[in-house]
């Protein structure tokens, strides 16, 4: 029986090892599942093309705003598009507001491999594109969207636009995965971390935190620890909503109207 014991305790040890190999092996497939097919451009957008600094040469839709309103970069989650993202941005669309879809590297067919560094690469690149048609930082507003929130928080800190919105965010990327893996080193097997918690507090802009209550992918309690770390930070939590949050118009509505309150000169309430 004891040396049962000994090779039952073998065995599940070596089947963990197994699995921890294959996340590590295999976390960015995972991570990033990238949609493949090419999509045609939103209605009403441009096709324009970003260079990032290692010379990957990257679609994305565009829009020009009316009325000399702010443009709006927004960052999709990892298994969405450009296609999604403007979905997600109609009500800001509706009310004039410019809008900068990037389409990360490895998506929809564009060149590349998807990762944190690379996204970031992405998102300065998308960034650069408008400051070169002479729209300056402090005329746009960073929006993120699940995993685009990791990009949104990094763009904001080097950026300084005039606001930022987390849509369903997370504090971490290892925080999530330990909540679904607890039985896994996650701190040490992930190579992407999106350390939002530890960032947000040095962008000194105006914050706006949306998470909607029923949200299972990434939990509520994500939205309130990154609003505990910006003294300015406005949380807002929707009952009966899950990971979905960004294409439902209320939430794009609360986002429309809290901008109109940042650039009237008005603090949000």
């Amino acid at each position: 029986m004891k040396r049962l014991l000994i090779t039952a305790a073998g065995f599940a040890f070596a089947l963990y090892l197994v699995v921890a190999a294959a996340l590590f092996v295999f976390q960015r497939s995972l991570i990033f599942p990238a949609p493949q097919n090419a999509r045609a451009v939103p209605d009403g957008f441009e096709r324009v093309e970003l260079l990032t600094a290692d010379q990957l040469r990257l679609a994305a839709a565009y829009r020009p705003a009316r009325d000399g309103r702010p443009t709006i970069v927004f960052f999709h989650g990892n298994g969405d598009s450009w296609s999604g993202a403007a979905l997600a941005t109609e009500a800001l669309a509706d009310a004039g507001f410019g809008l900068m879809l990037p389409e990360y590297r490895g998506y929809a067919g564009n060149p590349g491999s998807p990762s944190e560094q690379g996204l970031y690469r992405d998102g300065r690149a998308a960034i650069e594109w408008l400051e070169s048609r002479g729209i300056s930082p402090e005329e746009t507003v960073i929006i993120g969207n699940s995993v685009g929130s990791g990009v949104a928080v990094q763009m904001a800190v080097e950026f300084h636009p005039a606001a930022l919105i987390l849509v369903s965010p997370f504090s971490s990327l290892p925080d999530v995965v330990a909540e679904k893996l607890p039985w896994l080193p996650t701190s040490l097997l992930l190579r992407d971390k999106f350390a939002n918690k530890e960032k947000i507090g040095d962008f000194s802009g105006p914050i706006l935190l949306l998470h909607g209550m029923a949200d299972e992918l990434i939990p509520a309690h994500h939205a309130r620890n990154l609003a505990k770390e910006h003294p300015d930070a406005e949380l807002k939590m929707l009952a009966n909503a899950g990971h979905e949050l960004a294409y439902r118009r209320a939430a794009q509505e609360i986002e429309r109207d809290w901008l109109n309150k940042v650039f009237a000169g008005d603090s949000p309430d």
